[in-house]
């Protein structure tokens, strides 16, 4: 991701690029294509060997399978091990893609995502005309596995980062953890790192004839265990060497680890292409003790659930008193000519060229509150109205030549009041221009908040004048 990189716009690939590799599990070479997607696309798969050519959508609910990787699978289609791939399209900010491959799983090749990473870098990544959803969450998400001593949680945070934690009672890897800050971090720090298993985990494999596409050069192997020359020597034939030794660190062969914590790094690469499937981009900061395929999407359901049970919620601004404001009352006085008592925008905390967030902090000590429903006070609602209108006043102004302007509203549409506002409660007010302004006449959509209930929404029409 280049420093022009837009984090709040859609991305899909400049071309289609290709590449071709065995299956760790099936033995079987695959072609695989990347094809750029129009917006709201996602990631989806094709099987183009498979009659019709079948399409299968990246998503959770399709897993059926998380033994040896990640497998979806609808109806006869089936794609196995495709958390490195999608890792690696989260990783490089592309949001719509076509998958097509001419086998029933995702190449291996080194076993980690970098190769993926050099294809997506080679044809390029390009912006899309348009918006890149985030979903937020307000609360904590966990899931537990008492038997597999998995513990994982998101909790809520402004960006999507993650830190994870592994622990196999192993002498040779220890306690390791990995992070990254940002997801920018992954095409250094993430996609180098590859796949591991221990020792016991390989010929268990091998005993049922799997890891047909294995290599050593594929897959870090833990030797958690004393290993005999025949055990060798049957390794070496598996994996059609002459010969294969068990490094003084703990290693399979003479593999030379990218990383120090190179396994824990896998396991974040591997959640990330689990949480790929859930299919929303997230920000959250995911926390993983000890995460696997299975506890992953387990995790990315309850979060897809979260997602669709609360995506209304997706476009409420988040306040956080610590903010410093873009406008503090003083320079709202300096744009509006409205003063007390009929000033009721206190600060603006965000303003682009077409959308604008303030803030009313609402008290008892407001003088409509004597005269409006003494004894239960409740905001008026034109009173509402008249903050969001102020709010958009401003949004429009900053928008105008320089200049002062003031804003005479038109017409209100689509007016509703949803919930009431009372003592005690901070307005978040948001104003979105619905259209470009034109001639002066602005067109918005404004809503209420109160922590995350819509309270009040409308459609405004105001026209701007240039004071004399």
């Amino acid at each position: 991701m280049d420093i022009n990189f837009n984090p709040d716009k859609q991305h899909t690939l400049a071309s289609s690029v290709s590449i071709s590799g065995t299956g760790l599990h099936t033995g079987i070479n695959v072609d695989m294509t990347l094809k750029p997607a129009n917006a709201g696309f996602g990631f989806q798969f094709q099987r183009i060997d498979l009659p019709g050519m079948p399409v299968i959508k990246a998503d959770c609910d399709l897993v059926t399978d998380t033994s040896r990787g990640t497998t979806l699978e609808q109806g006869d289609t089936k794609v196995s091990t495709v958390e490195h791939i999608l890792a690696a399209l989260v990783g490089m900010g592309v949001d719509n893609c076509l998958i097509e491959i001419n086998g029933p799983e995702i190449p291996i090749i080194d076993g980690s995502s970098e190769p993926f990473v050099e294809i997506i870098e080679e044809t390029g990544v390009v912006e899309q005309d348009a918006a890149k959803a985030w979903y937020t969450i307000d609360t904590n998400i966990s899931h537990y596995d008492d038997v597999k001593r998995v513990d994982m949680t998101a909790l809520p945070a402004t960006h999507y980062h993650i830190t994870t934690l592994i622990d196999f009672n192993s002498p040779v890897l220890g306690t390791q953890h990995a992070s990254i800050k940002t997801i920018n971090e992954f095409k250094t720090e993430i996609a180098p790192c590859r796949t591991f298993c221990f020792l016991h985990e390989l010929e268990m494999l091998l005993d049922n004839n799997l890891v047909k596409g294995g290599d050593i050069n594929n897959a870090i192997v833990v030797v958690d265990k004393p290993v005999t020359e025949e055990e060798m020597s049957r390794l070496a034939k598996a994996f059609g060497r002459t010969k294969v030794e068990v490094k003084s660190e703990g290693y399979l062969n003479n593999l030379e680890l990218r990383f120090p914590n190179e396994p824990a790094r896998h396991k974040l690469l591997d959640v990330i292409g689990d949480l790929a499937l859930i299919g929303y981009p997230i920000k959250a900061h995911i926390i993983a003790n000890r995460p696997g395929h299975s506890s992953n999407v387990e995790f990315a359901k309850k979060i897809k659930q979260y997602i669709k049970k609360n995506k209304h919620t997706k476009d409420i601004p988040i306040y956080n008193p610590n903010q410093q404001p873009v406008y503090t009352q003083q320079q709202i006085e300096k744009t509006l000519p409205h003063r007390f008592p009929f000033l009721f925008v206190d600060k603006i905390i965000e303003l682009s060229d077409k959308q604008i967030v303030g803030i009313k902090n609402v008290t008892f000590n407001e003088f409509f509150f004597q005269g409006h429903f003494p004894g239960n006070p409740v905001m008026p609602g034109v009173l509402q109205i008249e903050a969001l209108a102020q709010t958009g006043g401003i949004l429009c102004i900053n928008a105008m030549p320089e200049g002062q302007y003031d804003t005479y509203f038109l017409k209100i549409d689509n007016c509703k009041f949803k919930q009431k506002v009372v003592p005690g409660d901070t307005m978040i007010l948001k104003m979105e221009l619905i259209e470009p302004i034109r001639r002066g006449i602005c067109i918005m959509r404004g809503s209420v908040y109160v922590g995350n209930k819509l309270c009040t929404e409308a459609d405004l029409t105001a026209q701007l004048v240039k004071r004399n």
